[in-house]
């Protein structure tokens, strides 16, 4: 029942379908904040000023989801999660697992894309998640225990992801870099004003620390 619920709500236009989510889910929208024809249920769900979540996406099984100010989620990505609050014995080893994605300022995620947020995935300020069809993969089987485990990804600030790449569990990409298209990022890095790219990522070269896309203060890129 409570399913058909939230596919009805779907069906409504914004300005209700905003209050409804606010009154029955107790979410935090801003008034300026929007979601587009997209089933987006997380247990907890705020959205800041101008935040936005275009149509056919999908985020379900969430502790968290926090869209900081003027930052965007296009269409068509599926965010999935595995609640914490769900009794399990899959992760019953780590007590200290979050379920969550937390988005910046100023920050976009495009389309087409597959966000596993088992673990916890920070995306910081004035990224871009770009391109088509990359995975964000917080969890996987731990050979060596025999089960499963999950870690958190960290996409810090004033990065570019580049189409079509794997971001593993465990993983970090540090403030104004550049993942390369098709990589394979499955470890932290901590180098700024680089491009990491290859399968796994490794560094390519520095970037001039003038470039534009890093020094810019609006989210948009024209």
């Amino acid at each position: 029942m409570k399913n058909v619920i939230r596919a009805l709500i779907v069906l409504f236009p914004w300005r209700i379908k905003r209050f409804l989510l606010v009154k029955l889910f107790h979410y935090k929208i801003h008034p300026t904040a929007k979601i587009g024809f997209s089933f987006i249920y997380p247990a907890f769900l705020e959205m800041a000023e101008n935040a936005t979540i275009g149509s056919f996406n999908v985020a379900i099984h969430l502790d968290k989801m926090v869209i900081g100010k003027n930052s965007s989620i296009g269409r068509c990505n599926w965010i999935t999660g595995f609640s914490t609050s769900i009794p399990s014995q899959h992760f019953i080893h780590d007590e200290t697992r979050k379920s969550e994605l937390i988005i910046g300022e100023e920050s976009a995620i495009t389309k087409y894309h597959h966000v596993d947020c088992t673990n916890q995935i920070i995306i910081g300020d004035y990224v871009t998640i770009a391109g088509y069809y990359s995975q964000f993969l917080t969890h996987s089987i731990d050979v060596y225990e025999g089960r499963q485990d999950s870690r958190p990804i960290f996409i810090e600030d004033y990065c570019f992801v580049g189409t079509g790449v794997k971001v593993l569990g465990g993983s970090k990409l540090p403030a104004y870099s550049v993942l390369g298209a098709g990589a394979v990022l499955n470890k932290q890095y901590e180098q700024k004003w680089t491009v990491y790219g290859g399968v796994p990522a490794k560094v390519i070269k520095k970037l001039p620390v003038t470039s534009k896309y890093f020094t810019r203060e609006k989210g948009f890129v024209f």
